[in-house]
C-alpha cells in the first residue's frame, strides 16, 4: 500500500506521525512518500523538502511567499501523478494542501483524504463546498464537524483529537518543580505569532510580576521559534525560564502551572488536558485581522469554550489584545482558578478521552473508507 502524505506545520507533523503509526499497525506493507517534519520522518517518511517552508498562516503572511509555495504545489502534484499512490492524505495547511489535492484530482481519480476539517463553523462556510470538488474524505478532530462536511458532499469521520492521547504529567512530577506561583507563557509556535505577541505578552508579564512577587514565568518553545523567543524575552523586565524544544520538563510545567497566558490555538486543549486554567490572547497581521474579523461567525475562537459550549476562558483577540486587560484577566484567573475546571474536563470527554487513540482511529477510518470506495468502483465497473 502506497500513501502520499503532506503536512505543513508542527501540529500536522504530530497528526501525521500518529496516523502513519496507525496505518503501519493495520497495514504492515504500507510505504510513505511526501512532506513532513521530524515526527513523521521517524515513522519512515523521507520528506521531499523541509516542512518549515509551508509553515505560514494568514493572508498577509502568505503573499510574500506565494511564488515559492506555488512552485512547491506544482512539484508535489507532479510527483503524485508520476507515481500514483493508493491514497493522498493532506494534513491541515489548507492553503497549500488543498491546492495540491485540486491539481491531483483534476488529472486523476486518486483518492484524497484531508485530515482536519476546515473551520467552516467559524468563518467562510463556503470552503466545505469548494473542498468537496477535490476531497473525498475528511478526518475531523471535533465531534460537531462531520454533519457539516457530509452536507457539503464529503465522507467524514470524527476520529478524536490527538490531545487526548498525549501523556500528562503526574502530580508528583509537577510538585518536584518547586513552589511559588507559576505562570506558563505560550506566545505561539510560528515566528509571525511570536513576533507580534512577544512584546505585548512581556508587558502583561511585567504587570503580573508586580502584583505577584513570587511568580515564576516559564516559556516552553518549539524547534522553529526557540531562538526567536530567546531574543524577544531578553527585553522583558520580569525573569523568565525558556524551555528548549523537547524539554523533558514541559509536561511537568503544564501540570504545575497555576495559570497560562497562551496564543489562540491547539495549545488551549493541551492546557485543558493538564487541568491548567488559561487566558487566551492573539493578534494577526493588520490585513488578515480586517478581513477575518468581517467573516467571523462565532463569538469565541478558544477551543475549550467552543467544545464545552461555555465561555469561561477569557480571550483577547485582535484589537483587544492589549497588555493591561490581559494581565488583569490572568490575575483574576489566579484568584479563582476553579472556574474553568468543569469546562476543561467536559472538553476532554467530548474529544474522545478514554477511547481508541486518535491516530489509530484515523488510520482505521482511512482504510475502511478506502475499501468501501474500492467495492463501489468494482460494482460500477461490473
Amino acid at each position: 500500500m502506497k500513501v502520499f502524505v503532506i503536512a505543513g506545520e508542527a501540529s500536522g507533523d504530530k497528526l501525521g506521525a500518529a496516523l502513519m503509526a496507525g496505518l503501519g499497525s493495520l497495514r504492515p506493507d504500507v510505504t510513505f512518500d511526501g512532506v513532513g517534519g521530524p515526527l513523521m520522518q521517524a515513522e519512515g517518511l523521507q520528506s521531499r523538502f523541509p516542512m518549515e517552508e509551508l509553515s505560514v498562516m494568514g493572508l498577509a503572511e502568505i503573499l510574500p511567499k506565494y511564488r515559492a509555495l506555488k512552485s512547491r504545489i506544482r512539484q508535489m502534484a507532479e510527483a503524485i501523478l508520476a507515481d500514483p499512490p493508493d491514497v493522498l492524505i493532506t494534513i491541515d495547511s489548507p492553503d497549500f494542501c488543498l491546492r495540491v489535492a485540486r491539481l491531483v484530482k483534476a488529472a486523476s481519480d486518486i483518492r484524497t483524504v484531508h485530515y482536519v476539517a476546515p473551520t467552516v463553523w467559524a468563518w467562510r462556510p463556503g470552503r466545505a463546498q469548494k473542498m468537496a470538488h477535490h476531497i473525498d474524505h475528511v478526518l475531523a478532530l471535533f465531534p460537531f464537524e462531520p454533519p457539516l462536511m457530509q452536507a457539503a458532499g464529503m465522507e467524514c469521520d470524527f476520529v478524536g483529537h490527538p490531545v487526548v492521547a498525549e501523556p500528562v504529567a503526574q502530580e508528583a512530577e509537577a510538585a518536584a518543580l518547586g513552589g511559588g506561583t507559576v505562570v506558563l507563557v505560550l506566545p505561539g509556535s510560528r515566528k509571525g505569532e511570536v513576533s507580534r505577541l512577544a512584546d505585548r505578552f512581556g508587558q502583561a508579564v511585567a504587570q503580573i510580576a508586580a502584583a505577584v512577587p513570587d511568580a515564576r514565568f516559564v516559556i516552553p518553545t518549539t524547534r522553529g521559534v526557540h531562538d526567536l523567543v530567546q531574543a524577544q524575552v531578553a527585553a522583558w523586565t520580569a525573569p523568565v525560564t525558556v524551555l528548549p524544544p523537547g524539554s523533558p520538563d514541559k509536561a511537568g510545567w503544564f501540570k504545575r502551572a497555576d495559570v497560562a497566558l497562551a496564543a489562540s490555538g491547539t495549545v488551549s486543549l493541551e492546557l485543558a488536558a493538564s487541568g491548567t486554567p488559561m487566558v487566551i490572547a492573539y493578534d494577526m497581521a493588520w490585513l488578515s485581522r480586517i478581513i477575518i474579523s468581517r467573516m467571523l461567525m462565532v463569538d469565541t475562537v478558544t477551543l475549550v469554550n467552543l467544545v464545552s459550549e461555555t465561555r469561561v476562558v477569557p480571550e483577547f483577540i485582535g484589537k483587544a489584545c492589549q497588555p493591561g486587560p490581559i494581565a488583569e484577566a490572568v490575575l483574576a484567573v489566579l484568584a479563582e482558578p476553579q472556574a474553568q475546571h468543569d469546562a476543561m474536563a467536559l472538553t476532554m470527554t467530548r474529544l474522545g478521552q478514554g477511547g481508541e487513540a486518535p491516530g489509530l482511529r484515523a488510520a482505521r477510518a482511512v482504510l475502511e473508507r478506502l475499501e468501501q470506495a474500492s467495492v463501489k468502483n468494482q460494482q460500477a465497473e461490473g
